[in-house]
């Protein structure tokens, strides 16, 4: 019977922390005189390591004194954090096909640190059903669109990758769970303006989760 594992992304797939976060984050790169617009994360760097995303406004728009960055990075976080407590809410259906699956060994695997992810799953009151399986880039040291977050997080839980299901709204998130080998579900919540890359599953909302996680649950036919 698969899947034996399923591996959710957190912001934009569990949590609807994207807005909070493009907000937070035009407000600290503005102030250091990098252009950005809280649409530009939604429309270009949705699901990015911050600084992937520095980076490239530094390429277009000129470099920013290095000694700005980290005490920029720890205030914006230290704001989201602030917002994700009070403001966080689940994304539309997760909490239900969450409750569905539940029987089914489960696993957050996000390119943000380990406290945000705490935060957002507490303020959203997701945190009981993932435990201590929560997996940050930060501290396994390699980001998406890098497989090896996803790889990292199905061998500390004690399964092979192509026995995992990850589930991920961003384009990063997805190149990294195909790359891992992984059977993987998109999240498309923007169906108008985003496809499904090849090779993964589509779906528009969080409630249709549990009927496709139940058709690749039944058991493979063996042909003679």
């Amino acid at each position: 019977m698969r899947p034996l594992c399923l591996l959710f992304d957190c912001d934009g797939t569990l949590v609807d922390s994207e807005p909070l976060l493009a907000d937070e984050m035009a407000s600290s790169l503005n102030a250091v005189g990098l252009p950005f617009d809280a649409g530009d994360y939604i429309g270009e760097f949705r699901g990015a390591r911050f600084r992937h995303i520095v980076a490239e406004l530094e390429r277009r728009h000129g470099a920013v004194d290095a000694s700005r960055l980290e005490p920029l990075e720890r205030e914006m976080r230290a704001n989201l954090n602030r917002r994700l407590a009070t403001d966080l809410k689940p994304i539309e259906g997760a909490t239900e096909a969450l409750a569905t699956l539940s029987n089914i060994p489960m696993g957050v695997v996000s390119n943000g640190p380990e406290t945000k992810i705490r935060t957002s799953l507490q303020a959203t009151g997701l945190d009981e059903l993932f435990g201590d399986c929560l997996f940050s880039a930060y501290d396994a040291q390699c980001w998406k669109p890098d497989p090896c977050i996803y790889l990292h997080a199905a061998s500390i839980m004690g399964f092979a990758a192509a026995d995992c299901v990850a589930i991920d709204d961003s384009l990063v998130g997805i190149q990294a769970a195909l790359a891992a080998g992984m059977t993987v579900i998109h999240l498309n919540r923007f169906p108008d303006a985003e496809e499904t890359p090849e090779g993964a599953i589509g779906i528009t909302s969080m409630f249709q989760l549990p009927t496709v996680i139940a058709r690749l649950s039944q058991p493979r036919v063996m042909v003679n």
